[in-house]
């Protein structure tokens, strides 16, 4: 057969080919599934924002955002495998490592640098800071580890344990148990101050003592991901992340804006609530000295191997970790390009 001939007849397969890969989807257009470690709120916006904006899209990554119904359920979706990535606390993903060994999960980005733990209080309780909570009743949950940051927070405090008098409650009835007077204090997130000024309780009654200002050190919120994800798709990873972190940044720049993205998916009238609540998250958790200096997603490696001693102080570990087990710095954009804008 000629050249030209074989040339004949393999043009109708070439076009053939070309009309079936042109209706499977792009390579450079991975598809990836991102858990929350709860429900949506202000505390999604950058992600929600990113979806919006086409960010994540630019990167070249088709990406969906779902809720969780707690920080374990978001640990166990990414350690199999079922979603690609996902936010969560980082000391819950310390403890998870701790208890399930073959759990290959590290964080690759830290969003809360410091931390949003509080203890929020009744002032005509008697109370106006940490050494005031002996003898008061407090709830505070195991769900979302705040049960683990009051005993922490106490120990670091001198606050007798044997003087707490814990109810360990659901999240959901946390803040109405305050609100309506059945507790003294909680142990929660110093966001719930708008929550409990939507209840009812007056500004003035409210003490917030955070956490990160009475000797915690611990870090928050994180991105985690897979060593088989980090493995296979580290492009998709690097490229989320470049997403998230232009998103972060034009949430600092305007609040309002990343809040707009999550109109579609909460009750309108809680807006002007997110908004508030992502207003403080951005000055008291997620823009703070070190991000100034080390930009959004780093840590600083002593820093989390003395929070790792702290969750020590409270959790009992089988094998405890060093921090470059925890977190894998590798993925994030360089430093010039992270820096708050």
């Amino acid at each position: 057969m000629t050249i030209r001939g074989f040339l004949r007849r393999l043009s109708p397969l070439l076009v053939l080919a070309a009309v079936v890969l042109g209706g499977l989807p792009a390579a450079a257009q991975p598809y990836l599934k991102f858990s929350l470690d709860g429900r949506i709120d202000s505390e999604a916006a950058p992600f929600l924002l990113a979806l919006e904006q086409g960010y994540l899209k630019a990167e070249g990554v088709d990406v969906t955002i779902d809720p969780a119904v707690s920080p374990q359920e978001t640990l166990t979706r990414v350690a199999t495998g079922t979603y690609d990535l996902g936010l969560v606390d980082i000391n819950e993903l310390i403890k998870f490592r701790d208890q399930n060994p073959g759990a290959a999960v590290r964080a690759v980005f830290m969003v809360e640098n410091r931390p949003t733990y509080a203890v929020l209080a009744r002032r005509s309780r008697g109370i106006a800071g940490p050494k005031d909570l002996g003898g008061k009743r407090i709830a505070a949950s195991t769900t979302d580890g705040s049960l683990v940051h009051l005993l922490l927070f106490a120990r670091l405090n001198d606050v007798d344990r044997g003087r707490l008098r814990l109810d360990t409650v659901a999240v959901p009835v946390r803040e109405p148990m305050l609100a309506s007077g059945q507790v003294d204090a909680i142990s929660a997130s110093v966001l719930t101050v708008v929550d409990l000024k939507a209840r009812g309780v007056p500004a003035e009654d409210v003490v917030v003592l955070p956490m990160a200002d009475y000797g915690v050190e611990l870090y928050g919120q994180a991105i985690v991901v897979s060593a088989k994800m980090a493995s296979e798709r580290s492009e998709a990873v690097r490229g989320f992340l470049r997403a998230v972190v232009k998103a972060m940044q034009e949430t600092v720049r305007d609040p309002a804006r990343a809040v707009e993205a999550l109109s579609r998916r909460i009750d309108g009238q809680q807006r002007s609530r997110e908004l508030e609540r992502l207003e403080i998250a951005i000055s008291a958790n997620l823009v703070t000295p070190e991000v100034k200096a080390d930009g959004f997603g780093a840590v600083d490696m002593a820093r989390l191997t003395r929070a790792i001693d702290q969750l020590g102080l409270v959790h009992e570990f089988r094998t405890k970790p060093k921090a470059a087990d925890v977190f894998d710095p590798t993925f994030l954009p360089p430093l010039p390009e992270r820096l708050p804008r």
